[in-house]
């Protein structure tokens, strides 16, 4: 299934939705940074609600970055998406390992006690940071517990990864619902019979469900519109120029001891592990920018 996300409306505009497929989007994550199967689960769950926040944002210039930071044996997990479905991100310690938890992975004991950052930049002044303190590090919860405290904006959200025996992806997604301020008692106990009753997300995924499917299920009876699809992909904007300025900035003393080592450099890129190496000559070359 390819990797879309879907924006609807239900309940007459009492409701605002999205839902995502991005199985192919997690399987690109997890090749890239080789991550462990509770790894890839949890960067998959973040990846995904990136993707469907990222949707949200007006404008094509606008960024959003969320960050994860736990005390667990994954450590942290930053992911950066815009408005046109590009995603990426990365996890402190993708080879951290965690002991199944009822038979699933134990995605909350990897991640431990923490907070979770939320940084909007829209090209103004100053980003907006919301910082909310992690409920049950199992990422779905903890975003709708940022979304009633930081944005007072009542949400449910679902995210799943399910893995196959090798280790891959086998499919992940999720959605995010939010009702607006006017909602009525009725929508809202439907809303809520309807959350209540659908199974996770994974069974729903792995069942084949399209995203239109899954906001079918979760608004089933509140007269779901769709308005529009977007593709969403692991996509990094990184670059031998970028990272030249990246080498530019740890400044000329550090730049220095690099030429005097006499070999090239290899700096990775964090969001997506591409390697740039750098030539003594080329160094030489970022020291007399750094120097202007």
């Amino acid at each position: 299934m390819k990797d879309y996300i879907v924006r609807a409306t239900a309940g007459d505009g009492q409701i605002r939705a999205f839902a995502a497929t991005t199985g192919n989007l997690v399987e690109e994550a997890r090749k890239r940074h080789d991550t462990s199967p509770v790894a890839t689960a949890a960067l998959g769950r973040l990846l995904t609600a990136g993707a469907m926040m990222g949707g949200m944002m007006k404008n094509e210039t606008d960024v959003l970055t969320l960050q994860i930071k736990g005390d667990g044996p994954l450590g942290g997990i930053t992911v950066t998406a815009d408005a046109k479905g590009d995603v990426k991100g990365y996890v402190d310690h993708p080879e951290a390992m965690m002991p199944p938890k009822n038979g699933k992975l134990d995605v909350g004991g990897a991640v431990g006690i923490g907070l979770l950052n939320v940084i909007k930049d829209m090209g103004l002044k100053e980003p907006y940071v919301g910082q909310t303190i992690l409920q049950t590090s199992e990422i779905a919860e903890d975003l709708t517990y940022y979304f009633a405290t930081s944005e007072q904006v009542l949400s449910s959200v679902g995210l799943g990864v399910l893995m196959n025996k090798d280790n891959t992806v086998h499919c992940a997604g999720g959605f995010i619902v939010q009702v607006m301020p006017f909602i009525s008692d009725e929508v809202l106990d439907k809303l809520e019979e309807n959350i209540k009753k659908i199974s996770s997300v994974t069974s729903m995924l792995d069942n084949g469900h399209t995203p239109e499917q899954m906001l079918e299920q979760v608004l089933d009876g509140l007269n779901v519109e769709f308005t529009d699809t977007m593709d969403t992909q692991f996509k990094c904007n990184c670059s031998h120029e970028r990272i030249e300025k990246a080498i530019i900035s740890i400044g000329k003393k550090d730049i220095q001891e690099m030429i005097d080592d006499g070999k090239e450099v290899e700096v990775k890129c964090h969001f997506c592990n591409t390697a740039y190496t750098f030539s003594v000559e080329e160094l030489k070359q970022i020291l007399k920018q750094a120097k202007r």
